[in-house]
């Protein structure tokens, strides 16, 4: 019997080649395990492409003693950081908490700026603070419009209502009424406002009547609103806080509510894409001169 041949050894791949082999292999799993978060989970496919880094969005608050602004205003700040992964996102107050609004855009050195007030209507803030504070920073800056009025406002508010214990069922009831709480103004246009978004609330609501009221500056007061529903047998009265963050005028309206009482707004989810598309609102709007590093702030009004 013939033997077969003995088959010729096999060359061991070079070492150059190895080392491609295993760059390949690296680099596919790299792009596999950047498509699974660290609970295990897929991630969206959107949270994985590259974004141009744009003009640093500073959202502006108000500020309050109360310690659970900040808190609420930074947890909303990490929602929208999460929605625009590579977006510079800041925060500065106009009084009564840190950072300052003048100290943020004095930290950012290069670049735009959009300033989006974390405050739900027009009013001297709006129209004057910032952007004086705007044009005094040196920086070229826009001005947002303020987040209300607007549907996302209107569906956190209706959310914040439901979690309180607001039924769907209420929306028939020829004896349930709501007070939207909001801050107040002297500036007609920010009462303006308040009483929109109560009209939009009270279409969310299917019909139920909205009765706007402030907690300082304008009336009636959140107590004459809840007489004024009882007026028109509307004695099962719930409390809507229009305010963006726990404080002092969030509490004492709260307080003075008859029935339930929602939340604030908060870090609400629909209150994150509200603050980008506020922010990308002052960017498609016309453009301001870039031939100088100030200029008079653009009131994104649309």
């Amino acid at each position: 019997m013939t033997e077969p041949a003995p088959q010729a050894p096999r060359e061991a791949l070079p070492l150059d080649s190895t080392a491609q082999l295993l760059t390949r292999i690296t680099a596919q799993l790299g792009t596999q395990l950047s498509l699974v978060s660290p609970n295990g989970t897929r991630r969206p496919m959107h949270r994985t492409r590259t974004r141009t880094p744009g003009p640093v969005l500073v959202a502006v608050a108000h500020g309050s003693r109360d310690p659970r602004a900040l808190r609420t205003a930074l947890e909303l700040l990490d929602r929208t950081r999460e929605l625009r992964p590579g977006l510079d996102v800041r925060l500065g107050h106009i009084e009564l908490g840190e950072p300052l609004l003048p100290d943020t855009l004095a930290g950012i050195r290069h670049g735009d700026a959009v300033l989006v007030p974390l405050l739900l209507g027009r009013g001297h803030h709006v129209r004057h603070d910032l952007p004086r504070a705007a044009a005094a920073s040196g920086l070229r800056t826009r001005v947002a419009a303020p987040l209300g009025p607007h549907p996302l406002l209107v569906e956190t508010l209706y959310e914040r209502l439901v979690e309180a214990g607001w039924r769907d069922a209420d929306g028939t009831s020829r004896s349930a009424g709501v007070v939207l709480a909001a801050a107040g103004s002297r500036d007609p246009d920010s009462c303006a406002d308040a009483r929109r978004t109560a009209a939009m609330l009270s279409a969310r609501l299917g019909g139920v009547p909205v009765v706007p009221a402030y907690a300082s500056a304008a009336t009636p007061t959140v107590p004459a609103a809840v007489r004024a529903l009882a007026a028109r047998g509307r004695h099962r009265v719930a409390l809507a806080s229009y305010f963006t963050a726990p404080g002092r005028f969030a509490t004492a309206s709260a307080e003075a509510a008859p029935g339930i009482a929602a939340a604030p707004l908060g870090a609400h989810p629909a209150m994150a894409r509200l603050l980008l598309h506020r922010y990308d609102q002052a960017l498609t709007a016309a453009a301001p001169a870039l031939d100088t590093p100030a200029h008079a702030p653009l009131l994104a009004t649309a």
